[in-house]
């Protein structure tokens, strides 16, 4: 077993991970490194960047380098009419590095759960994902929007079907006032933003902003529907959770409930994830799914741990000592679990509880 104080902090997520959701009774999804480039270009639109790494095989067909692992699990992955199914992965992607023209190689572990996903299925996913970020560092915020609530607020304020691209696109950058202003450019009073401005404004601890919601509509349908959000967050860490309709994701491909997790130490999200029930339809499936994706390339920017100079014995020997001599001492030592630095002479960093002199 490897010593966890010898991994790099991307190492030691990822197979802590792994044990989470194995515990879970996830199973491991293993996939090759490329598909048909064709597969791709039918679901560009869903893919972060359109840039594709491509190669021709030794067949004739044009390939990919797997730029998103989701899609290519949806592929790879018969249509559950009945049944749930659940997989883990630990993957890479091979995406255009941000801020720069070359590409990079993006390790992530992340989980699918496909099939008949009821509110259990959702809230047991969010409750991994929340696991995920605590164990990446103690002090972490899981923000979560539901999608299906803040598309009836846009409908009910009257904004016209052409307005949503840019209205979702202000929403996600949280621009109040830029909002305001698209509003009154389509004809939607102050009046009818009012519900939707309110919720941007109360993003934060989930009772609160549950609350405010039940406010905001009294009809059967809406508060069914945020009955339904409402128990498939109480099972989680109120803490550590943030209600944030500022979190959008694509539209055109998630529904119902998404989210973003941060942690503490670094300065972008690590986590993001949601319920892809359109992009299941717009592949031709008829099943649902949620699943999220840990983004261990941005873990690397924690801080890593002090350097440990202790050791257990210092092994100290001549210029004539036999070589073997040495290596038979430190092969016994380190065989018996001990941590053995050998050296001619005393070095100055090590702090060491035995000193064996040959």
């Amino acid at each position: 077993m490897t010593p966890p104080e010898i991994l790099k902090p991307e190492e030691r997520v990822a197979f802590a991970l792994r044990a989470l959701y194995r515990s879970y009774g996830y199973s491991q999804f293993r996939m090759s490194k490329f598909e048909e480039y064709d597969f791709y270009v039918r679901n560009k639109s869903f893919l972060v960047s359109d840039n594709i790494i491509t190669f021709t095989d030794t067949n004739g067909k044009l390939m990919a380098l797997k730029p998103d692992v989701t899609l290519s699990i949806i592929h790879n992955t018969r249509d559950c009419e009945t049944g749930t199914r659940k997989v883990y992965y630990h993957e890479n992607v091979y995406r255009p590095a941000r801020g720069s023209h070359t590409y990079c190689e993006i390790p992530q572990v992340g989980l699918e759960c496909i099939g008949e996903v009821d509110d259990y299925a959702v809230s047991e996913v969010l409750t991994l994902a929340a696991n995920s970020l605590a164990e990446i560092a103690p002090r972490y915020s899981l923000n979560l929007s539901h999608l299906g609530l803040l598309s009836e607020l846009i409908r009910r304020a009257g904004f016209p079907e052409q307005t949503h691209p840019e209205l979702f696109r202000l929403i996600g950058e949280k621009n109040i006032g830029e909002i305001r202003l698209l509003a009154a450019r389509s004809g939607v009073s102050e009046e009818q933003l009012l519900g939707l401005i309110s919720l941007l404004s109360a993003s934060g601890e989930p009772k609160q902003t549950l609350k405010l919601l039940s406010e905001l509509c009294t009809d059967d349908g809406w508060q069914r529907e945020l009955d339904r959000f409402r128990r498939v967050i109480d099972a989680l860490p109120a803490d550590r959770i943030r209600l944030d309709f500022s979190v959008v994701g694509d539209r055109n491909y998630y529904n119902g409930i998404v989210f973003h997790g941060y942690a503490e130490g670094v300065p972008t999200r690590v986590l993001s994830g949601g319920q892809y029930d359109k992009l299941m339809q717009k592949l031709g499936r008829s099943s649902g799914a949620i699943g999220f994706a840990v983004y261990l390339d941005r873990i690397e920017r924690l801080d890593p741990p002090a350097e440990d100079y202790r050791v257990d014995t210092v092994v100290l020997y001549r210029d004539d000592t036999d070589p073997a001599t040495v290596s038979k001492v430190v092969r016994e030592l380190t065989a018996a679990g001990k941590r053995v630095i050998a050296a001619k002479r005393l070095p100055e960093l090590p702090v060491w509880r035995d000193l064996i002199r040959l």
